[in-house]
């Protein structure tokens, strides 16, 4: 959609709370402070989360169902922040959520970020997180699936194509919640929106920039990726309002094309993170809903 358009196009449940948000929130300018409140948030445990720190280093957060049989399924989940920003604690009542929904044991990673630690550092992190996990006693290593949510679902996308090299977890499912897989999204001159919020084209130049340091874009990014035969079966969810629904649709056809099975869950008028900021609403629960029957099915 052109620049020029009308941001009037927003779902009913998000018109309101549209107003309110930014369109820009991450810059080179605000990463220092942004980066300081989420370490800040990473302080507080609520009760029932274990804070691991794994041999590898790699930190994680473990959040056990509230009814569970054992061997069970588990999901790693991957926290957002544009591969810049975040932390895993941000995520405690979510992964609460899935952990219970789902009956699944579920370990949401602490990665290492950019632009401190560029490409592959967090993806190898994730990668520790999830061998560790698919390795535990409670864990049916046949039900494992890996997710995260805007730089989370693009560590997920690219962590479920390392593990399909590497051959040590064969995964049941990918779960890409409004994934941040192309880079070349930075770069396309019609992409903006004013019906944009959270993460427009300049913060997506940041970010791609900081995660990938010096690397081939062709490695580091999924969405680069010609070889997408052989993975889990994926779920994708994006809103027609996000910097990513063109590149997240895209990926979906080309899963598709390589023989993989993929449910899209498109939400007309939804921003980037709608699903959080205004978790209550109908859509945002309905959004949520389509992913624990997929999760659900695939871990079954």
């Amino acid at each position: 959609m052109p620049a020029t358009e009308s941001a009037s196009e927003f779902h009913p449940n998000l018109e309101r709370i549209a107003r309110f948000l930014p369109r820009r929130a991450v810059s080179p300018r605000t990463l220092p402070v942004l980066q300081r409140l989420t370490g800040l948030m990473s302080r507080r445990t609520p009760p029932g989360v274990e804070v691991l720190t794994l041999t590898s280093g790699v930190g994680v957060r473990l959040h056990r169902p509230s009814t569970a049989t054992t061997p069970g399924p588990a999901l790693l989940w991957i926290h957002g922040g544009g591969y810049v920003l975040g932390s895993a604690a941000q995520d405690d009542a979510l992964c609460k959520r899935y952990a219970d929904e789902l009956g699944a044991t579920v370990a949401s990673v602490e990665y290492r970020l950019a632009p401190q630690h560029p490409y592959p550092a967090g993806l190898e992190d994730c990668y520790a997180a999830l061998t560790w996990l698919a390795a535990l006693p409670s864990v049916d290593p046949a039900r494992v699936a890996v997710g995260g949510a805007s730089a989370g679902g693009g560590l997920a996308a690219a962590l479920a194509l390392l593990a399909r090299d590497r051959g040590e977890v064969a995964l049941a499912a990918q779960l890409l919640v409004y994934p941040m897989l192309d880079d070349r999204s930075s770069h396309v001159p019609d992409l903006d929106h004013p019906g944009h919020r959270l993460w427009t084209q300049g913060s997506n130049k940041f970010g791609w920039s900081a995660y990938l340091g010096g690397a081939d874009p062709d490695t580091a990014v999924p969405g680069r990726r010609e070889d997408l035969a052989g993975l889990p079966p994926a779920w994708i969810g994006v809103g027609t309002l996000d910097l990513f629904h063109r590149e997240d649709l895209a990926y979906a056809e080309r899963l598709r094309a390589a023989g993989v099975e993929c449910q899209v869950e498109e939400v007309p008028g939804a921003f980037h993170g709608f699903d959080q900021i205004a978790l209550k609403t109908p859509v945002s629960q309905a959004f949520m809903a389509s992913q624990y029957a997929n999760l659900r099915a695939a871990l079954a």
